[in-house]
């Protein structure tokens, strides 16, 4: 109907192309515009201007001989005042976009390594960019991002990549828990150390107990008993002793003995090799 009363609606965000009989006339605005066809106007088509996305898979080869696909995203839009050449300059604008892409990619990526790829990912985004807006603006369009939004290696590289890491993982893993192992082991040397250093004090400290008690008993019993010397006190002392070690072994459910010559006459014949041994060591 518009048509009919050569009348024609541009919607927002949009505008559209005039030709007169056949050659560009204007570029027309969003609103209501007046279109006599019968003066040889027409619409020859309608160019937005919204921001449009364009994915690019590319597949190219690191430096190190890994293949890879490159994903791209290129974010672009037709210039309203450049309008004229974005429509006739241009047959299919994507296609375009895509070729400068795949150039550029397929330049850079295989002057890096696979890791070098990774981290310098905005690096070829900006070479990118930096192509697109170059040869895209003497079309009528803005290179407004790009984007290298995903590298994907073989997935056999991606399966051997995570070994390597998860081998590096483990081996940091071992390194630790060996290191943690061995300050457990110090810790338990140094508290073994101690308990025995500890248990050699009360040892020593118990045997000095025992030699003084028995140094005062010897002494109070001679003077006691007038005619006894240390001798007879020590002999009395074992035989004392022998009993009690006798009684202990009896009483103890689950005991380890070690059997020797029993009797009272081999506590004497005892008492005797320990004064051997005394005496024969005071003579060295």
């Amino acid at each position: 109907m518009g048509n009919l009363f050569c009348c024609v609606q541009v919607d927002q965000s949009t505008v559209a192309i005039k030709e007169r009989f056949g050659k560009f006339d204007e570029v027309l605005e969003p609103g209501c515009h007046c279109l006599p066809w019968f003066l040889g106007s027409q619409l020859a088509g309608h160019l937005t201007l919204r921001l449009q996305q364009l994915d690019v898979k590319c597949e190219t080869k690191t430096k190190d001989n890994v293949f890879v696909n490159v994903v791209a995203s290129i974010q672009y839009r037709a210039l309203a005042d450049k309008a004229g050449d974005a429509f006739y300059k241009l047959s299919n604008t994507r296609s375009q976009i895509q070729a400068y892409v795949f150039d550029v990619i397929r330049a850079s990526v295989p002057k890096m390594n696979l890791d070098d790829a990774f981290e310098q990912k905005n690096d070829i985004a900006k070479a990118v960019e930096d192509e697109l807006e170059k040869a895209m603006s003497a079309y009528g369009y803005e290179i407004v991002q790009t984007l290298i939004v995903d590298i994907e290696p073989d997935e056999h590289v991606k399966r051997a990549m995570n070994e390597i890491n998860a081998a590096a993982r483990m081996r940091v893993a071992a390194n630790e828990k060996a290191e943690a192992e061995k300050i457990l082991q110090i810790k338990r040397a140094e508290g073994e150390a101690e308990a025995k250093y500890l248990s050699g004090l009360g040892i020593a400290r118990q045997r000095q107990a025992i030699v003084d008690g028995l140094r005062d008993s010897v002494l109070g019993f001679s003077v006691n008993v007038p005619g006894t010397t240390a001798k007879d006190v020590m002999d009395m002392v074992l035989v004392t002793q022998y009993f009690d070690t006798m009684k202990e072994i009896g009483a103890a459910s689950k005991s380890s003995a070690v059997f020797i010559p029993h009797g009272p006459g081999a506590v004497r014949d005892v008492a005797a090799q320990i004064r051997d041994g005394l005496l024969q060591g005071s003579s060295v």
